[in-house]
């Protein structure tokens, strides 16, 4: 398939900063991001799932659409740019890696995250801790690390509701083969943060009941709810 053009999708290039997810370093919290991948997959609806990733990383196994960073957009299932040329909420789980920090404004692929995925779907999104030792490890390599609070922000803007989103420290604190995962207070201080929500959808609000009116001779219409009191105020 072709690639897709579009006015806001920035041409750039992963194999800058984030080549450094290939360095030992990188692996480390990319093997833990696995399997924390796995276990929203299996607690995800029964539908495709779609994932963006780093060239470094490994997609999730099973039934779904895996694409990477490239120069001029994504590679993999397709080569394309935003807009995506996948169905609107046809995915149960739409898992992005580390596909923003480099820099990326996330809004264009977070609106289209929000269009792709189904009502009841859970998007998950990896990204680098701000507040871990870790950073040490990425410094002067062109690496962003944005807050939680940056990424709810965004969320947001992007069209996901305000529901709450829950947090999860990935990775290892400083040694790079000692990665885990956990959201006690110890845990804050690992590598990697993952926000996971859910899509929710809400109820429109239904019409209010219409009134049904009946014809009072020269007195014109008048709801039912008044023939009542219209026959009481006749007798008296």
């Amino acid at each position: 398939m072709p690639a897709l053009s579009h006015g806001r999708q920035p041409e750039v290039d992963p194999a800058g900063a984030l080549r450094w997810f290939g360095e030992v370093a990188g692996q480390g919290l990319l093997e833990v991001e696995a399997a924390a991948m796995s276990r929203v997959l299996a607690a995800s609806p029964a539908l495709p799932w779609a994932w963006f990733g780093l060239p470094a990383a490994s997609a999730p196994g099973g039934r779904g659409v895996a694409l990477r960073r490239s120069r001029y957009g994504f590679d993999g299932a397709v080569r394309c740019r935003l807009p995506l040329p996948l169905a609107s909420e046809a995915f149960g789980a739409v898992l992005l890696q580390h596909v923003f920090d480099d820099g990326a404004d996330p809004r264009p692929l977070l609106s289209e995250c929000a269009r792709i995925l189904a009502p009841g779907g859970r998007l998950w999104l990896a990204t680098l801790n701000p507040w871990s030792p870790y950073r040490l490890r990425w410094a002067r390599s062109g690496l962003i690390a944005r807050d939680a609070g940056h990424w709810q922000a965004m969320l947001r803007s992007s069209g996901f509701s305000s529901d709450a989103v829950s947090l999860q420290w990935l990775g290892p604190r400083w040694r790079v083969a000692h990665g885990d995962a956990g959201v006690a207070a110890a845990d804050v201080f690992r590598a990697g943060v993952a926000l996971t929500l859910t899509k929710r959808v809400h109820a429109a609000i239904p019409p209010p009941r219409l009134q049904v009116l009946r014809w009072q001779g020269s007195g014109g219409l008048i709801p039912r709810a008044q023939r009542g009191s219209t026959r009481g105020a006749q007798r008296r």
